[in-house]
This record gives C-alpha cells, structure tokens and sequence, in this order.
C-alpha cells in the first residue's frame, strides 16, 4: 500500500488562525485532485480505502475538518459551521491546486462534508468540477438529527479501547456490514487516549455549541438555504443514499433528482447513514461517476 503523506495548512477564522491538517495520497505533482471530506464526528482517515483505490487516478486529499482529528481546534466553539467549514476548504483548495491551471478539484462529501461540498459547489465560479454526495440532501431528518445532535454532545471517557471500539461499533452500526478488521480501523480512527490513559473521541467537544441554539425556526431557515444552495449548483452530480437512512429520505432523494444539478441517484441496500465506501462494490460506484 503506498504511504500517505500528513500535511496542513494554515487558514484563518474570525476568532484566529487555526491549522487544518491534511492526507495526501497519490502522485504529488498530479494535478487531477479529488477532495474527501468526512462526516461530523468523523476523519479524513475514513477515506484510506477510497483514496487508495482512486490514488492512480487523483491526487487524494482528506482533510481532517478544523475542530477533529490532527487538526486545530476554534477559538469560539459557535464558528464550528458549514460558512467556517467553507472559508477552510477553499484556502485548502488554493493550496493543492496551485501549480494547475484550472485550480478545479472533484469533491466526496459524507454527510457534513456533502453539506460543505453542496454549499462550496452552490457558489459562482466554484473549484468543484464533479461532485458526490454522500447520504445527505437540503432536508434532514430532524429526529436523525437530534439523534447525531445527542451522540455530538456526549462527552465519553473509556477505561479501555476495547470499550471505546464497542460504543463506536454500536452507534456505527446503520453504516452497514464490516468485517471485524474494518471495524477496528472505523474505531481506531476516532479514539484518542489522554492524559489520564483514557480512551475518548477525537473531537473538541465545542463541536456541539452550535447545535444548541437551534429552533425550529433557525432550522426551516436552514433548510430554505440549503435548497437555494442545491439549486444553483451546474457540476455533474452523483448522490448516493443509504437505503435504509434515517438521515436522507426517500422523499428528498427523489425531490433532488428534478432540482439543481439533476444528479444520478445510487441507493446502497442493507446500509443507512452512511456508506462508509470502504468495500470494493461501494468503490466502484465513486470509480464509475469520476473517473468513468
């Protein structure tokens, strides 16, 4: 397996500046460059498998999003939105891109990274030449939401890994069927130990202030401007949807086909929210709409 290489870069909020970590994987000069961003409580280590299999193709960058994983942390915890989220990817997006002409990438987003791929894809002049999104639409399920909005807030602590993995296993499990080593991996991806010698999850806890001003007001709000977004968007677009998502229903899947960029629509069977793309038939469906 080729080696991935870590990098950062430095961007800026209006709290300060904060560092956005990156893997990189591919041939560095290649200026054929696929963007992968992860869902809310997860890493850019989720696209190993992906990045991997797509590495001959693209250069393959997965950030780790400001807040998870090797990346900094927000000075104010309410800038932990997709407008922040936004602002990153570009100045990550001017980095990787800036020996190429076009400074045009292709995007994968999972959930919160679709969201961040639809709202950067919605924008005149956008770098997003093709885009996938992953389980995720302008109408959330606002139970699936409370549901994430509750695991977000959890501030766990695990005597042990074993522990940790379990809990990430069982709140993991609508992503479908993984083999035990894969499960390993989806846990170890997201577990840190402390100071203490415990086992907790990767993320500032801060992710969680935002959610906590929601009403429903706020959230129709968001949701309008989700659809304005969707609507603009012109790129080639692929969505995939879990069949069984609580997250993405049906009836927004089927809404979105007529709207906005009219994508192609794949529904993975016996899968809820999310596909995790690490299995080969999961692969061959991003293999298939980017790379043709």
């Amino acid at each position: 397996m080729t080696a991935a290489r870590i990098k950062s870069v430095q961007c800026i909020s209006p709290a300060g500046l904060h560092r956005m970590a990156y893997k990189e994987w591919g041939d560095p000069d290649n200026q054929k460059v696929l963007v992968c961003v992860h869902g809310v409580t997860r890493v850019g280590d989720d696209f190993d498998s992906l990045a991997q299999a797509l590495s001959d193709h693209y250069r393959v960058v997965c950030p780790d999003v400001v807040g998870r994983g090797r990346s900094g942390r927000l000075r104010n915890p309410l800038l932990y939105q997709i407008p922040q989220y936004i602002a990153d990817m570009v100045t990550l997006i001017a980095r990787v891109t800036a020996n190429s002409d076009g400074g045009t990438v292709d995007w994968f987003g999972t959930s919160m990274g679709g969201l961040i791929g639809m709202g950067l894809a919605s924008l005149p002049e956008s770098p997003i030449a093709r885009l996938v999104l992953n389980d995720i639409g302008p109408t959330l399920d606002p139970v699936a939401l409370a549901r994430i909005g509750d695991y977000i807030a959890q501030d766990l602590r695990f005597k042990s890994f074993s522990e940790g993995a379990k809990f990430v296993r069982e709140v993991s499990a609508s992503f479908g069927a993984h083999t035990e080593d894969q499960w390993h991996k989806l846990a170890a991806d997201v577990l840190r130990q402390n100071e203490d010698g415990e086992w907790v999850r990767h993320y500032d806890m801060g992710l969680a202030e935002p959610l906590r001003g929601s009403t429903p007001e706020k959230a129709k709000a968001d949701e309008a401007a989700l659809w304005a977004a969707y609507d603009a968007i012109r790129c080639p677009t692929l969505l995939v949807r879990g069949a069984e998502s609580d997250l993405l229903s049906r009836e927004t899947a089927q809404a979105m086909l007529t709207r906005g960029p009219k994508p192609q629509l794949v529904e993975i069977p016996n899968t809820g929210h999310a596909p995790t793309f690490i299995n080969a038939d999961q692969i061959a469906i991003a293999r298939k709409f980017l790379v043709g």
